[in-house]
């Protein structure tokens, strides 16, 4: 089956593949796999090069107008989130968490290590958090999600184990609280912070976040749901230093800064080790990877101008599109 054709809209300028260097037969060898169900349930596939869509396929009865549950995309959203506060002066990464909560005083299990908790550790997963996500099944984070309580008291109650910035561990319940601190910063629920400040100027439709009762908190560890198009806005920004379309919505220091990676986490994906930023993974070659479960990601190749989205219902194969990236998405894009 060939590729759909893609249109130029005002939303998204098109090509096609050939003419921003990447061979269309590879990538209908890759569609025609998926279709085949070789990589388990793909519900998108989105390529992106040089700022115009050459690429644009929904399976499974999914469409372009369709928006899709994002689960940990949405902590590297949150990380976007975090730059804009940053980049308005709002916010600093070194700024201690717990003093932007003085009405949760008194606060449980205090100690000098919460005390000395900060911004950067929780964009870092490096918060000291007695966590962890490993089994989901009666973990940390299905209490919270299950609660129906304040998430931020929470979060600010929770035992610490060792100091902050000792190692990495997978703290969702962090970046929920990062959602928190982030609204303490600008005044603004942190929702409606992205909505005015990032997703109006890349034109989203559709976006919608899973709220916390009793306070409306945004699930910024994992509630958020978009269309792929919006997606791959996203990872244009992120492979442009801030730009769309010619307009810088975010410094070109703070994208440098959030996908610089360190070595730590003890993951692999699809068969390539992986590195950490401020909740953006680093995988081989330079790309800088959101990554979400059951098979949601985007992948950021800044060296070939190149994003790649997909979203899937993988909750056994979640990694399959890495193996779609580096297998047949990357060999096929020349230099």
């Amino acid at each position: 089956m060939a590729l759909s054709p893609v249109a130029s809209t005002a939303e998204w300028p098109a090509a096609t593949p050939a003419e921003q260097g990447i061979d269309p037969a590879r990538l209908t060898d890759v569609l025609n796999r998926i279709r085949r169900r070789e990589y388990g349930a793909i519900n998108s596939l989105l390529v992106v090069r040089r700022e115009r869509l050459v690429m644009e396929e929904y399976f499974n009865g999914w469409t372009a107008a369709a928006s899709h549950t994002q689960q940990s995309v949405t902590k590297s959203v949150t990380s976007l989130a975090a730059g804009l506060a940053v980049d308005r002066g709002l916010l600093r990464v070194g700024d201690p968490i717990v003093p932007r909560f003085p009405d949760y005083q008194p606060i449980a299990a205090i100690d000098a290590h919460k005390q000395a908790l900060t911004v950067r550790d929780l964009l870092m997963m490096r918060t000291g958090y007695d966590w962890t996500e490993q089994n989901y099944s009666g973990s940390p984070l299905e209490r919270l999600n299950t609660c129906f309580c304040d998430w931020i008291r929470f979060m600010l109650d929770w035992r610490l184990r060792e100091a902050p910035g000792s190692r990495f561990e997978y703290v969702s319940g962090g970046v929920i609280l990062l959602g928190a601190v982030i609204e303490r910063a600008t005044g603004v629920r942190v929702d409606r912070f992205l909505d005015a400040e990032l997703f109006a100027p890349l034109g989203f439709v559709g976006a919608s976040w899973f709220h916390g009762q009793p306070q409306g908190l945004p699930h910024t560890g994992g509630g958020l749901s978009l269309r792929p198009r919006d997606m791959a806005k996203l990872g244009t920004l992120v492979a442009t230093r801030g730009r769309w379309q010619g307009r810088q919505l975010m410094s070109d220091a703070w994208i440098r800064e959030s996908t610089q990676t360190q070595p730590g986490p003890p993951h692999v994906f699809g068969g390539q080790p992986t590195t950490y930023g401020y909740l953006w993974w680093g995988l081989p070659g330079g790309v800088t990877t959101a990554s979400g479960a059951g098979g949601q990601w985007i992948f950021v190749a800044p060296e070939r101008d190149l994003v790649v989205i997909s979203t899937a219902q993988n909750d056994t194969n979640a990694a399959a599109a890495v193996r779609i990236f580096y297998d047949h998405i990357l060999p096929a894009v020349q230099p």
